[in-house]
């Protein structure tokens, strides 16, 4: 299990922002798969972290969000990127290869709604616009 497995999307996305920002200060390996360091947090502030890749539950971080708790911030991530480039590499590759992926489904639901709407005839097209707005009514007004 890697760090990255087990944080949030938004902590790893803003962790992978720190490292390319430069927001680790320092770092050293203290042990065999430990490296502690600091890293500039948003506010000047510097945060003491810790980070095991072969227990990422062990890691720490004194910075709000992460002290005291098993959460993996975006400062554990923001160091295992500068540890790990190469990590960091395969997981901007990664998303780019979702955006893209995202894209091609986005053009071929747009592709098959445009031949949809040109397959219908005029009456089918108006009655198809009126239950669609009416749909679209019902969601707006509905309340849990």
């Amino acid at each position: 299990m890697s760090i990255l497995s087990i944080a949030s999307n938004a902590s790893a996305w803003r962790g992978y922002e720190y490292y390319e920002g430069k927001r680790v200060l320092s770092w050293k390996q203290t042990g065999e798969h430990e490296f502690d360091g600091e890293v500039a947090g948003s506010e000047k502030q510097v945060y003491h972290v810790i980070i095991d890749t072969e227990h990422p539950k062990k890691s720490t971080c004194n910075c709000p969000h992460a002290e005291g708790k098993r959460i993996v911030c975006k400062h554990k991530i923001a160091l295992f990127f500068t540890v790990f480039p190469k990590e960091a590499a395969e997981y901007m590759a990664e998303i780019e290869e979702y955006e893209r992926e995202e894209e091609e489904r986005e053009q071929e639901s747009y592709d098959r709604i445009v031949e949809y709407v040109h397959s219908l005839s005029k009456e089918e097209f108006r009655n198809a616009l009126i239950n669609s707005l009416l749909e679209a009514e019902e969601r707006d007004h509905y309340h849990y």
